[in-house]
């Protein structure tokens, strides 16, 4: 049977919130073509009264109203925007009645970005775990104290309530989903389809280590800040790395702490340790992932990924391996 996926849209609405994930799904039916196998999903873009909806970005989407939504739907999404159009949206009765009707008997409710104001609004979500754009955190908390924000998550699920961060995120979280309902191997298959680097898992950061330096760094610095990360297994000892950027170790060392914010030794072992856990959650043996990482032997790895995450990688590995959920 075919799975409705109902993407909620509104005017003024970030586009890749709603068309991320539709692009997930539509190569999920691909994927399943390929395959031999009938489609999974039909995914509707729809709005409070359905026709031509104006993005932010001036991209017109063609919408079908709410109302004529089908009965049975699996799965609400209900995209983010500015704040202007978030609370715009939250405000439209039409929206607002066609969500409180049908959330109790839909599988999946969830939002992208600041689409969770919308389902906060309407009371879809009080006492849930949620997540929403870093940027938006704090007001979201503040509005709906009932809610416990996760300002770090890519996405979080809490039961049946799947909210995701900014924008690009909402394209990890209908992996997940898609992980669920189809297997990890064939949304694996759709990550490499989309040319993504990764699958990022929901307990991943907003913001990796690398983001956060190269908003600072430049020059040799930020170079050498992207060869690191696909670098890990070498020597990313100071004078290494000094050496690689053709600077002495005393003005490497005040450059990289000034972008970074962090001593080299601190910021290298921060990588490390979050690549680590992204191919933990991917099972792979300690073993090779010390090796990987630049953190053998593995007595070592482990010590060190327990200090930083507060469990064995083991048991994160059990934990995680083929589950993407947070």
């Amino acid at each position: 049977m075919l799975q409705h996926i109902v993407i909620a849209v509104y005017r003024d609405f970030e586009l890749l919130d709603a068309t991320g994930p539709a692009s997930v799904f539509a190569s999920a039916n691909h994927a399943l073509a390929e395959d031999g196998k009938a489609p999974r999903y039909a995914v509707h873009l729809a709005s409070p009264t359905g026709g031509a909806v104006p993005s932010s970005s001036g991209v017109v989407v063609d919408t079908k109203a709410l109302a004529k939504m089908p009965l049975q739907v699996d799965t609400i999404l209900v995209s983010g925007a500015e704040a202007h159009a978030v609370i715009a949206a939250a405000q439209t009765p039409e929206l607002g009645r066609w969500l409180s009707r049908n959330a109790s008997s839909v599988r999946r409710l969830g939002s992208v970005c600041a689409g969770t104001f919308v389902l906060a609004a309407g009371g879809l979500v009080d006492g849930k775990r949620v997540a929403t754009h870093w940027s938006a955190c704090e007001a979201l908390a503040r509005l709906y104290p009932s809610l416990s924000v996760d300002a770090d998550a890519l996405y979080v699920v809490d039961g049946k309530v799947w909210t995701s961060a900014g924008v690009t995120t909402g394209i990890d979280m209908a992996l997940a989903m898609v992980s669920e309902d189809l297997g990890g191997a064939l949304a694996s298959r759709i990550a490499k389809r989309l040319v993504l680097y990764v699958r990022r898992p929901g307990y991943q950061s907003q913001f990796s280590a690398l983001l956060a330096a190269q908003e600072k760094a430049d020059g040799p610095v930020a170079d050498l800040l992207v060869w690191v990360q696909a670098n890990l297994g070498a020597a990313l000892d100071v004078p290494s790395l000094a050496a690689r950027a053709c600077l002495s170790e005393r003005t490497f060392h005040r450059r990289f702490v000034a972008a970074t914010g962090d001593t080299p030794a601190r910021y290298i072992e921060s990588v490390r340790l979050d690549a680590a856990r992204i191919l933990l959650s991917q099972g792979l043996a300690l073993k090779e992932i010390a090796r990987r990482v630049g953190l053998a032997p593995p007595a070592r790895f482990a010590r060190l990924f327990q200090r930083r995450f507060g469990v064995t990688p083991r048991l994160f590995r059990e934990t995680h391996a083929d589950d993407e959920r947070c």
